[in-house]
């Protein structure tokens, strides 16, 4: 039974195997990826980005890990919008909000739909934008969530400004300045797009008042492309008052800002704009000349980037067929894992079957066994019976033995507590008739006598005061083991008259038997057990015999 529990455990490894290495690919493996390939996407390595995104993407689409596919695909159209290919972008923009949609929640369909948003917003078509960016608004407002609101209210705002829609604008504005207080960066983004609405509503004078305030805020230490949009609104306001003179210095402003082809277009039209107004035509038709220049080299840029972006596409696509031919190869090594599987479970079936009529045999053998041992086992049973009954009566006996020791026991102490109090009776006797001769030898008659004194000094040796009081002790701790030795190790400050006068109280003797066996006065008595508990330390509540009965 034991090899055939064990074949089977084999058979179950091998199958289990190929699952195994397939969950090796986890999703915490995933998502290092996705994080080492938007890493890669911000420092504008587009190629390794895609390529580590796609692994992600395949990986996460297999094992249908919803969050993890999103995320990498919505990452990939990222990285085509940052190359200027808004259609490759938007359509894996659309690819991942179908995902958020079907599989994901609120949160993660919001974030597409403001991607998609800026896509169109960056191919002019509006109101595509403007739908897109309404979605993500409106779920943003239902989750309750103020930042995600007031961003998408801001972009909101700056599309209908871009739509010349001011009115529109404005409100979206005004909301987005509301809910983004907190956030300092978005908060000023907010403010200068409200400049620039003051600006198409002809509120020239308010509309530059902030820009001018906006300006000096240190926040745009090192963000051009915020003072370039300030400079142009003030520059703008100052034009539609033809105060020509004051548009021209700030327009003139913008080119020291350091702007990229884009905003100087933008600066030399609004040059040229001013120049026209001055009649200063040569000037103005300059400036126009380096704006028709300035395209051309912004042409040949996109140019370069398509074709950039046409050898990633290429160096992309070589990624995928790798990867199909990968998951070819390792279909194939599949199919010879599965076969040489099926092939060594057949031989395990076969190795099952032998060592099963092995096992069938073996039992039958272990059934006639079995029964011989019942009829063992019966048999046994009734001697045990038999020895179980002898055992009970045993333990009967025994226990009347026990019984009859406790009592032996017991008298036996009762004694050995009589024959201690007449071991401290003659020791306190000797300790009078002591007392007695050192009176006698006191007596001038008496120590003029040698006779008389011979018998005192022979009646001297004959009292053995030591040796009773330690022959009292022996006995006393052989009935009282540990008494002493606990109590004086506790209470170090213990005279030896102490010591036996504690042994009589612990002996439960009373005052009258105490006074007696010490030839005093019961009060005296009374006053040297009083003495006694003052120098242990006890309370007048604590009596002296419970405290010592706490040493056994």
């Amino acid at each position: 039974m034991t090899k055939t529990r064990f074949l089977k455990k084999l058979i179950l490894i091998i199958l289990f195997f190929n699952f195994s290495v397939v969950r090796a690919n986890t999703i915490q493996k995933c998502d290092s990826l996705i994080k080492v390939g938007v890493e890669a996407m911000q420092k504008k390595e587009h190629v390794k980005s895609l390529e580590i995104l796609t692994k992600c993407k395949i990986l996460a689409e297999k094992n249908k890990w919803y969050k993890q596919q999103f995320l990498a695909i919505n990452n990939i159209g990222s990285n085509y919008f940052l190359l200027l290919e808004y259609g490759e972008a938007l359509n894996y923009y659309l690819q991942s909000y179908t995902i958020a949609i079907k599989y994901l929640d609120a949160k993660h369909e919001m974030i597409v739909l403001n991607n998609i948003a800026i896509v169109y917003t960056k191919e002019n078509k509006f109101e595509k934008a403007t739908e897109y960016f309404l979605k993500a608004y409106a779920i943003a407002k239902e989750r309750g969530d103020k930042l995600k609101t007031g961003m998408y209210a801001l972009n909101l705002g700056n599309l209908e400004n871009d739509k010349n829609n001011p009115n529109k604008a404005r409100k979206y504005l005004e909301e987005s300045i509301t809910l983004l207080k907190d956030n300092k960066q978005f908060l000023i983004m907010a403010q200068i797009c409200l400049a620039n609405t003051d600006l198409l509503e002809g509120k020239f004078v308010e509309s530059r008042l902030k820009g001018l305030k906006l300006l000096q805020n240190k926040f745009y230490d090192g963000n051009n492309d915020a003072r370039i949009s300030l400079l142009n609104i003030i520059s703008k306001s100052y034009l539609k008052e033809n105060n020509y003179e004051k548009s021209l210095l700030y327009a003139n402003k913008i080119f020291k800002e350091n702007p990229n082809l884009e905003d100087k277009i933008k600066g030399f039209e609004l040059l040229a704009e001013i120049k026209f107004k001055l009649k200063d035509f040569q000037a103005a038709f300059h400036y126009k000349d380096s704006i028709i220049k300035l395209n051309e080299k912004l042409n040949e840029i996109n140019n370069s980037k398509l074709f950039e972006n046409s050898k990633v596409k290429f160096e992309i696509q070589n990624y995928k067929n790798e990867i199909v031919k990968n998951e070819i190869k390792i279909r194939n090594n599949k199919i010879i894992f599965l076969s040489t599987v099926f092939f060594l479970s057949i031989t395990v079936i076969f190795i099952i079957i032998f060592f099963r009529k092995q096992v069938i045999a073996h039992k039958q053998k272990k059934l006639i066994a079995e029964k011989n041992e019942q009829i063992i086992s019966l048999k046994l049973e009734k001697e045990r019976s038999e020895v179980k009954l002898l055992e009970d009566i045993m333990q009967d006996k025994q226990a009347v033995y026990k019984i009859e020791q406790e009592q032996l026991k017991s008298e036996v102490e009762k004694r050995n507590r009589k024959l201690s109090a007449k071991a401290l009776f003659l020791s306190e006797k000797n300790n009078i008739l002591e007392k007695l001769l050192v009176d006698l030898t006191q007596i001038s008659l008496v120590s003029k006598d040698q006779k008389l004194m011979k018998h005192v000094d022979s009646l001297r040796s004959h009292l053995k005061n030591d040796d009773e009081w330690n022959s009292f002790i022996t006995h006393f701790e052989e009935t009282n083991f540990g008494f002493l030795s606990s109590l004086k190790s506790v209470h170090l400050n213990l005279t030896a008259n102490d010591i036996r006068f504690i042994t009589y109280i612990y002996m439960n003797l009373s005052n009258k038997e105490i006074a007696s066996l010490l030839n005093i006065a019961p009060e005296s008595c009374r006053k040297r057990k009083e003495r006694i508990a003052v120098k242990l330390g006890l309370s007048d509540k604590t009596k002296l015999y419970d405290y010592l009965t706490t040493f056994k």
